[in-house]
């Protein structure tokens, strides 16, 4: 399937400056501009200048530089000559790879997790489902609320790696953009119900099958929204 390039656009954010705190000053940096990128406030291919940063971040270039070299080694960032970067834009084939990495990976852990997780944990996950679609929410307390639930469920696995792993394909794939937004904010909440309920009744292969078919959901949506 081809990959749909986004066009480079230049970052139009206001970055206000940082506050010096216990920690450096890089650090910092990093943390603001990695939560910048997963929240598609910078899109993919935009390009960063070090200097640019660096003044409206009220730092010097030397801890902006630790950090954007930090992004570009978590594959968040590319560089584009030696004073700056662009974030990563991924390819359509990468995307729907981290897809079907996530079925193998998060079908093995919610199986694991099935027999493991806490009912008073099922509830207050239930909850937020629930508080969500009674109200209106943008899609960034979405996405922050899709991260907390899949990766709560790879840590109840009881591996210590799928929560890693599950985290980073997320990471990738939150960096692959559409020119069509896809707007099935809802539906998502629905399948998430459906894993609840899986888990609730303590069945390793329904706890599985629920997670594959809200992957495979969402992998449906993208293609039909290329098609478009």
């Amino acid at each position: 399937m081809p990959s749909l390039p986004s066009p480079a656009q230049p970052a139009t954010i206001t970055i206000t400056p940082l506050e010096v705190r216990s920690a450096s000053l890089a650090e910092q940096a990093y943390e603001r501009l990695r939560t910048l990128i997963l929240d598609r406030k910078i899109f993919p291919g935009s390009p960063l200048q070090e200097g640019r940063l660096a003044d409206d971040l009220g730092i010097s270039r030397t801890p902006m530089r630790e950090a954007l070299v930090r992004l570009a080694g978590e594959g968040l960032l590319v560089r584009r000559d030696a004073r700056s970067y662009a974030v990563r834009a991924l390819g359509t084939k990468e995307y729907f790879d981290c897809m079907r990495a996530r079925e193998v990976i998060e079908g093995e852990a919610i199986a694991l997790a099935a027999t493991r997780i806490d009912a008073a944990d099922l509830d207050r996950l239930q909850a937020e489902i629930e508080a969500l679609n009674a109200g209106e929410h943008d899609e960034t307390e979405h996405w922050h609320f899709d991260d907390k639930f899949h990766v709560f469920i790879a840590t109840a696995s009881g591996n210590v790696v799928f929560p890693r792993l599950v985290e980073e394909l997320r990471v990738n794939a939150r960096l692959f953009r559409l020119h069509s937004p896809l707007h099935r904010q809802r539906e998502n909440h629905n399948e998430h119900g459906d894993i609840i309920g899986a888990l609730r009744a303590r069945d390793p292969e329904r706890a599985r099958q629920a997670m594959r078919e809200h992957l495979r959901s969402l992998q449906e949506d993208v293609k039909r929204a290329l098609i478009d």
